[in-house]
């Protein structure tokens, strides 16, 4: 089957960002990890203590579903819930040292693809298209997690 024909600058752009978000994929993936797992322990990571509510809104998915990611998660060793003195019922969540090492460099890995995904265009290219996106997207809204 061949690829569908990308006729517009706006297919060209969505093939970019699919290249990108697959290179992302791919790193999780070595790791043995879902999307949703290697989110959650970067968000971990970055955020130690969270309380599974807060969890919940930034992935936004029910806390049922975070409660079985981090029990899943915990079997493995990569978080643990622990208690806050003063309050048993209260657990806050930490990525484990073997957690937020097996999503360590992400950002790296990220950058290495984006590297990769411009190497055709010389610095100047670069620069042209970074303004004209810059251009497009300046009055469209902030993406959020809302």
């Amino acid at each position: 089957m061949d690829a569908p024909e990308l006729t517009t600058t706006l297919d060209l752009v969505r093939w970019i960002g699919w290249a990108q978000r697959k290179a992302g994929e791919d790193w999780v993936r070595t790791r043995g990890l879902s999307h949703e797992q290697a989110f959650v322990l970067g968000y971990l990571a970055q955020n130690p203590g969270a309380i599974q509510r807060d969890i919940a809104a930034i992935t936004r998915t029910s806390a049922a579903s975070v409660s079985s990611l981090l029990k899943g998660l915990e079997a493995r060793g990569l978080v643990e819930r622990r208690t806050e003195p003063g309050d048993e019922r209260s657990k806050r969540v930490h990525a484990t040292p073997e957690g937020a090492e097996l999503v360590a460099g992400f950002a790296a890995a990220v950058e290495a693809a984006d590297d990769m995904l411009l190497a055709p265009l010389d610095p100047e290219e670069r620069a042209t298209l970074h303004a004209l996106l810059h251009k497009v997207t300046a009055a469209l809204p902030r993406p959020t997690r809302d």
